[in-house]
């Protein structure tokens, strides 16, 4: 499908790619549009909807200049899927203790693990480069309890919200493990850290902004470097924890599932970070806030809600999206509204036939609180080919 919409009403037009977009967030990709280093457009996949200062689900080509608060707090969260060597089949009937085992060895929440359980070359890969962070701005530390010790021991952790873990079956009923999650505290720090750091730099500038969580470094100011070193440190730890996580997994069910092995067909996508790349000629910072790199040929991975089908996807390099896709459902309400329209006996009929949480704790994140999965891929089909249609059997969420 081609793109739904384009709105010309601020120094670049924004091109989406769905009709259902609220007005907050067409007002946030308006701002966003308005700001003056951006280059070209404005890309809005088809699973937008509106976020803190800049709109989940956009694409953002910055010359010369990054949004801290677009990347946001969890900088580098990200998806993680391998094949397994398993088919539907050999599955047990109960699949409870496959869950059980799954939420004994991975902490959720603000949980870590009690000892050291990532791979000490890991742990001393990131530790050097964040020492050096952290000697230019020891704030980083005093923001967070036991830095050291709470970074390394998250290694391998879920966190929460719609974070999660699940077995998946595919079209051929192949079995998968998906996973979601991404630089849990440590990612939070430094991105709350230099959030502000950027709204105090625009106040001293006295550079009016239309959202004040849209405040920015632009090369050569005071922590422009300092903030590119940080946030792509962030994302490798993302990087590290869902790697780490894998390895967890797939070593505790060996215990529960008959004998298998992980296949080499594993992706590891960000789907809220920044990166360096040449877009219409020119090398940008480009955002992807709430959405995937799918340049042609790359493999990702877009899942939907707890209770509808994922996607592995192969891009398709379409430069309209910068070589972009959606990075999931998207949210069709907030929390809080889901938490009012529905109960924890809508949960269980929305998610039957998954070993999953069905208790009021999870009803933000009831399927009805999505987008349509399918409709978003219709919405993309420009961008990316499905090569794989994944269904869950057992959910662990954050």
């Amino acid at each position: 499908m081609p793109i739904k919409r384009v709105i010309s009403k601020g120094k670049v037009p924004i091109k989406i790619w769905t009709d259902d977009i609220d007005y907050g967030a067409i007002d946030q990709l308006i701002n966003i549009a308005h700001l003056p280093f951006i280059h070209n457009h404005v890309a809005a996949m088809p699973d937008v909807h509106q976020g803190i200062g800049a709109t989940v689900g956009s694409v953002i080509p910055c010359k010369g200049a990054i949004i801290p608060a677009a990347v946001g707090v969890d900088i580098g969260c990200g998806m993680n899927a391998v094949r397994l060597t398993l088919t539907a089949e050999q599955l047990p009937e109960s699949l409870r203790k496959v869950r059980s085992v799954i939420e004994s060895v991975i902490p959720v929440g603000f949980d870590m693990h009690k000892k050291d359980m990532a791979k000490r070359s890991t742990i001393m890969a990131l530790a050097d480069p964040l020492g050096k962070i952290i000697e230019k701005h020891p704030a980083i530390k005093k923001m967070q309890n036991k830095p050291y010790q709470t970074w390394v021991r998250q290694l391998g952790s879920l966190g929460g919200g719609n974070h999660f873990i699940e077995l998946c079956l595919d079209e051929n009923n192949d079995v998968w493990i998906m996973l979601h999650s991404g630089s849990r505290g440590i990612g939070n720090v430094i991105g709350r850290y230099f959030i502000q750091l950027a709204k105090r730099d625009i106040s001293k500038h006295h550079l009016g902004l239309p959202d004040k969580d849209l405040a920015y470094f632009t090369e050569g100011a005071d922590y422009f470097n300092d903030y590119v070193e940080a946030v792509h440190w962030a994302q490798d730890y993302a990087m590290w924890n869902r790697k780490e996580m894998m390895r967890l997994i797939v070593e505790s069910l060996k215990d529960v599932l008959p004998r298998f092995k992980a296949s080499k067909e594993a992706i590891n996508c960000h789907h809220n970070y920044v990166a360096i790349e040449k877009h219409f000629g020119e090398e940008v910072y480009i955002t992807r806030k709430g959405a995937i790199s799918a340049r042609e040929d790359e493999l990702g991975i877009i899942p939907g809600s707890m209770g509808a089908k994922s996607y592995i996807v192969r891009g398709l390099g379409n430069p309209s999206s910068f070589c972009s896709c959606s990075h999931g459902a998207g949210r069709a309400m907030s929390r809080s509204q889901a938490k009012k329209r529905f109960n924890s006996r809508d949960v269980a009929e929305q998610t039957e036939g998954i070993e999953c949480r069905k208790d009021k704790g999870v009803i933000d994140e009831i399927p009805a609180a999505y987008k349509d999965i399918d409709t978003v891929m219709e919405n993309q089909s420009d961008l990316v080919e499905v090569v794989h249609t994944l269904k869950q059997v057992v959910c662990v969420k954050g």
